[in-house]
C-alpha cells in the first residue's frame, strides 16, 4: 500500500479555531460551558456553519439538527465522513469534541487550497447533544428512540422545541436516518480522555472499537438493628454485604482475562444512621468491555458470589438490569490504515479500546466506524484543565486526513 504524503494539516489555523471556538460559553477560569440547545450552543453551531462554508463545504442540517457539511467527490458514490460535537458539559475544556469537527474542517481547507478532491464525497458532522442523549448520531443511524418521553430533563423544554431551536424537526426524525449507501465509512478524531497514551508514550491511538456497557441496580436487604445491642454473630448487616459485594467486583474485574472495567459508584444506605445497622443498602455496578460476552461472563461470576456472599451475611440480593449498549467495533480496514500511515508519517502509536461513549459508537451500527485518539494531558477530559498541544492536534488531523486519502483509494466507488 503506497500513502500519498500531502501537506500537512496547518497546525496554528486548527489551534486558532479551537481558541476561538471557546470563547463561546468561555468561563472564568477559562473553561466553556456549552450546554446542547442552549445560546452558547447555538452561537458556536452557527460560527462552525460558516467555517465550513468559507472551506468549500455545502452546509445543511438535517431533522435531528446535525449539522452536515459536504464536498462533493469525483464520483456519485458513498461518502466518507468525519465530526464529532461542540457541545460540552457544565465545567468542560476547549478539546472534547470539538477536536473532531474542527479537524474536519481543516481536513476540507487543506483539501481545497491542495486542489485535491476525492473520488468519494467528503463529510463533516456537527452531532447534536452527545453530551446528554446522542440524538443527533443515534438518528442517522436510526437507532433513537421516537418516545419523546425518553427526552424529557428536569427544568427542560420538551425534546420537540428543544430540536426546533437548532434547526431539527421532531415529526420528520426518521428522515436523518443514513445507511451504507449514503456513508461507506466514519472517522472520528478525538483526545483520549485517559492516560493510556501519554503513559506508554505514543502519539496516536488506533482505535479498537468502542466498549459495550451493562448497568445494573443491587438491592441488599438485611435488617436494621440497635447498634449496641446486637451481637455481631446475630446481625444482618446489608452494609457488611455491600462492602464484601464491592471486592468482589473489583476482584472478578482484575483477575478475570480480558480488558474489562468495573465499578460499584453509587451506594445509599439505609436508614444512614450512627447507631444502627444498615438494614439496607442500594449499589450501583457499571461494567465495560469489547467483548459482549466478556460482560456477561463476569456479571454470571458476580451473580454466584452474591449467593454465597447473601448466605455468609444472612442477607437477601437482588440485581436488576438497568442499561445494556452493545459494542460497536472499529472495523479492521480502518484501524490497519491508521495504523499504516501513522507508520509512514513517523507518529508512534498503539491499539487501545474507547471505553467512554462517542458519537462513533452509533455511526458503527451502520457503516465501517474507526477512531483517532490523540493524548489527554494527566489523563483529565470533561475538565476546565484538560489540554492537548496544538502539536498533537495537528499530528491527530493529519492523521486523519491520511486516513481518509487513503481509505478513498481503498473502498469501490
Amino acid at each position: 500500500m503506497t500513502v500519498q504524503l500531502l501537506p500537512v494539516v496547518n497546525r496554528d489555523r486548527l489551534y486558532q479555531s479551537l481558541m476561538d471556538l471557546a470563547e463561546i460559553g468561555k468561563l472564568p477560569a477559562d473553561g466553556v460551558r456549552r450546554l446542547a440547545f442552549s445560546p452558547e450552543d447555538i452561537k458556536a453551531r452557527q460560527l462552525v456553519w460558516r467555517w465550513m462554508a468559507a472551506a468549500g463545504l455545502s452546509v445543511r442540517s438535517d431533522a435531528a439538527g446535525n449539522i452536515i457539511g459536504t464536498l462533493p467527490g469525483k464520483q456519485n458514490a458513498p461518502a466518507l465522513a468525519t465530526g464529532s460535537h461542540i457541545d460540552t458539559v457544565p465545567k468542560a475544556g476547549k478539546y472534547d469534541g470539538t477536536l473532531g469537527v474542527l479537524a474536519g474542517i481543516e481536513v476540507a481547507r487543506t483539501l481545497k487550497e491542495s486542489g485535491l478532491q476525492l473520488q468519494h464525497p467528503f463529510e463533516v458532522i456537527v452531532f447534536t447533544d452527545e453530551e446528554d442523549s446522542m440524538i443527533g448520531s443515534k438518528a442517522i443511524a436510526g437507532t433513537a428512540a421516537l418516545d419523546p418521553d425518553q427526552y424529557a430533563r428536569k427544568n427542560q423544554p420538551s425534546i420537540q422545541s428543544r430540536l426546533r431551536k437548532v434547526g431539527g424537526d421532531w415529526q420528520q426524525l426518521a428522515t436523518a436516518r443514513c445507511s451504507r449507501q449514503h456513508i461507506c465509512a466514519f472517522v472520528e478524531l478525538h483526545v483520549e480522555q485517559g492516560q493510556v497514551l501519554e503513559t506508554a508514550g505514543k502519539s496516536i491511538g488506533v482505535v479498537e472499537g468502542v466498549v459495550g456497557l451493562q448497568r445494573y441496580q443491587i438491592l441488599i436487604k438485611g435488617a436494621p438493628n440497635h447498634a449496641g445491642t446486637t451481637p455481631m454473630e446475630l446481625r444482618q448487616d446489608a452494609l457488611v454485604a455491600a462492602a464484601h459485594l464491592v471486592l468482589a467486583v473489583e476482584s472478578l474485574a482484575k483477575t478475570r482475562p480480558g480488558r474489562q472495567v468495573a465499578t460499584v459508584g453509587s451506594l445509599t444506605v439505609w436508614p444512614n444512621a450512627t447507631n444502627v445497622i444498615p438494614g439496607e443498602v442500594q449499589a450501583s455496578l457499571d461494567v465495560r468491555d469489547l467483548s459482549k460476552a466478556e460482560i456477561v461472563g463476569l456479571v454470571d461470576a458476580l451473580k454466584a458470589e452474591m449467593i454465597q456472599i447473601a448466605e455468609a451475611t444472612q442477607t437477601e440480593i437482588t440485581i436488576t438490569p438497568v442499561l445494556d449498549v452493545d459494542p460497536s467495533p472499529a472495523a479492521p480496514v480502518i484501524q490497519q490504515t491508521i495504523t499504516q500511515v501513522c507508520d509512514r508519517l513517523g507518529f508512534s502509536h498503539m491499539p487501545l479500546p474507547s471505553r467512554a461513549g462517542h458519537d462513533a459508537q452509533a455511526m458503527g451500527r451502520f457503516t465501517d466506524m474507526g477512531m483517532i485518539f490523540v493524548p489527554s494531558e494527566g489523563g483529565i477530559s470533561h475538565s476546565e484543565i484538560e489540554y492537548t498541544s496544538p502539536e498533537q492536534c495537528a499530528q491527530g488531523a493529519t492523521v486523519l486526513l491520511q486516513t481518509l486519502l487513503e481509505l478513498d483509494r481503498v473502498y469501490p466507488c
